[in-house]
């Protein structure tokens, strides 16, 4: 028998919302399981049966993130769905970066008041998140709290597990000058730099709703709300495919603060700044809050959501792999000797 209780729904707390919640996002969870994933839903704690057949040495990889302050675009539009691809892309991005296959994830939804069907609304972007990774959602917690979050507003953050065979963790000591920096393009802002989105394009007053003719019949608010692109797949295939020395994942800092973080020392990223296609999302935002060009490239992904840094011999066979995947890679830039980090020209 459920548990109820008038005292703590008198506090704000509806438990019965909670079964709701759970009850309708149960056929989500399930186009999300994998092998490996034992039990169910409401347990106390997710249980994952890890199969390491054919490794030398299992690593596990674990990555955690939210989606930040792009949920007020959500909230706005009271459109929910899609925020926790976001959630999913925003972990399993970052531990591909070190050649680790997702296994599953893990959720955590704290808001002002439990809507069972906005609850349902936010997993199923969180499902079809891990679907798109391959990886499955075992577990997570929805925390009510009133009185913390207005009734209509909440946090969404994910954890997320992954594994590698240590031989096969990417070693950016391999890197050489010449190597080629190979771009996966993204979707568009992604989910990093909002704050400044926000602020540039004063969400709060409106003007979501407005179609400015760069983006191609899409509203802005379509634009800005476009979830983060999840690379696990191609990514795979790509260390299938050939060496890769180093991933990038660009998040917020952009080209000068991620793309660093996959170098050797002593190496510097040339990137040919006129080969970057940038989506017209970027020179809108740099033209309305009159953002300087290196601003921009310190803030946001300006259209490349990933970086692979492959053997110059390589870059044509990394880029057909990709395109193979749906992905439509080019070649950035190459690796020079120096400590720049990152030079644009």
């Amino acid at each position: 028998m459920k548990s109820e209780s008038q005292s703590y729904r008198a506090a704000g707390v509806d438990i019965t919302a909670g079964y709701r919640a759970v009850e309708l996002m149960q056929g989500s969870i399930a186009r999300t399981l994998t092998q490996g994933v034992l039990g169910g839903i409401g347990g106390f704690g997710g249980l994952f049966e890890l199969d390491v057949t054919g490794m030398q040495k299992p690593v596990l990889v674990s990555g955690t993130d939210g989606v930040g302050t792009k949920l007020r675009l959500a909230f706005l539009m009271d459109r929910h769905d899609s925020v926790g691809i976001d959630c999913v892309a925003m972990c399993v991005n970052d531990i591909i970066c070190c050649g680790a296959k997702p296994l599953y994830f893990l959720d955590y939804i704290a808001c002002g008041k439990n809507v069972p069907e906005k609850i349902a609304q936010i997993v199923s972007g969180i499902a079809e998140g891990c679907v798109q990774a391959g990886c499955a959602l075992i577990g997570g917690e929805t925390a009510e709290m009133p009185g913390f979050y207005p009734i209509d507003e909440y946090d969404l953050a994910g954890f997320a597990v992954g594994v590698v065979d240590k031989p096969r963790i990417l070693d950016k000591s391999t890197m050489q000058p010449g190597d080629a920096v190979i771009a996966l393009p993204s979707s568009g802002v992604h989910s990093n730099g909002f704050s400044l989105v926000r602020k540039v394009f004063d969400v709060q007053a409106g003007g979501l709703d407005a179609r400015p003719a760069a983006l191609g019949g899409q509203t802005l608010g379509e634009a800005l709300l476009t979830p983060t692109c999840i690379y696990v797949q191609p990514v795979l295939r790509l260390l299938e495919a050939v060496p890769v020395r180093a991933l990038a994942h660009i998040t917020g800092g952009g080209f000068y603060e991620n793309i660093p973080r996959a170098l050797a020392p002593g190496m510097t990223a040339r990137i040919r700044q006129a080969a970057v296609r940038v989506p017209p999302i970027f020179p809108l935002l740099q033209a309305a809050g009159n953002i300087p060009q290196r601003d921009m490239y310190n803030t946001f992904n300006m259209g490349v959501g990933m970086v692979a840094v492959v053997p110059a011999a390589q870059a044509d066979a990394a880029v057909a792999a990709l395109s193979a995947e749906g992905v439509a890679a080019y070649c950035l830039g190459e690796i020079v000797p120096g400590d720049e980090g990152v030079v644009l020209w």
